[in-house]
């Protein structure tokens, strides 16, 4: 969608806040011990009080209110009360949602307590190259040039990206134009960012793959050659000159 009204920036604005603030409070109420169900309600919980709607499952009737991804698991992954959080795992929790028809869209991957498996260096590349891709978004860039500098700066990183999972347009709906904004350069993905459009940027940093395949499950996604993926999303208003980060206050620049 693109912003063309005070009420719409005002519905995105109020959008964006909740996922942000839901993704931020479930960050800190992880902890090992607990299931990721466990901490999925909790994320539940606060887009209720907030007078938000799980997009996952208002869109696709996914399997919980919010995606949650652990160690191996690059993305989609189901709360389950099976799956038990336990120190220096690698965490992805993704949450969208709705409000009054205006939809956000944001994720975050982190450490949970201490890094004993080495995890913090991936983690930190990722938030880096999307704090760099996000910086250099405005009115009238290729779509493909962002994807260029994700993967550039990936690979000086010695790390791969993710190609089939990508940055989208959201706001009327979770999944709008542009569909995708890929990790890559997509040479014949001639579109360009519009001022006061809004999108979610995604960044799909691996230690290996660079293709996620869907398992037997129907929605949980894994690289290709294993290894580990971090992810981090921010959803944006483009502007002509540096972006309106709508979701700045799920902190995930700060941890």
């Amino acid at each position: 969608m693109s912003i063309t009204t005070e009420e719409e920036r005002i519905g995105m604005q109020q959008a964006s806040d909740a996922v942000a603030i839901a993704l931020k409070k479930m960050r800190e109420f992880a902890r090992p011990g607990i299931s990721t169900k466990e901490l999925d309600e909790y994320g539940g919980e606060l887009l209720a009080q907030m007078g938000a709607c799980s997009a996952p499952k208002l869109t696709y009737d996914f399997p919980g209110y919010t995606c949650i991804s652990i160690n191996e698991e690059a993305a989609h992954g189901i709360p389950s009360a099976n799956k038990i959080l336990k120190e220096g795992d690698l965490v992805n929790i993704d949450v969208s949602a709705e409000i009054n028809g205006y939809w956000a869209d944001n994720g975050g991957s982190f450490v949970l307590g201490e890094d004993i498996h080495g995890h913090g260096k991936l983690v930190d590349t990722s938030k880096e190259i999307l704090r760099k891709a996000i910086s250099n978004i405005k009115g009238g860039v290729r779509v493909s040039e962002i994807g260029r500098l994700i993967e550039t700066e990936a690979k000086k990183a010695g790390y791969t990206v993710i190609k089939n999972l990508t940055g989208h347009g959201v706001g009327r709906s979770l999944h709008e134009e542009p569909h995708e904004i890929a990790n890559y350069c997509d040479k014949y993905n001639t579109t360009r960012f519009k001022k006061n459009s809004v999108v979610a940027i995604e960044t799909f940093i691996s230690t290996r793959s660079t293709i996620a395949d869907t398992q037997a499950d129907g929605w949980t996604l894994i690289g290709n050659r294993g290894g580990f993926v971090a992810q981090h999303e921010h959803t944006i208003m483009v502007t002509g000159g540096q972006p309106v980060i709508l979701t700045a206050q799920n902190g995930i620049w700060d941890q």
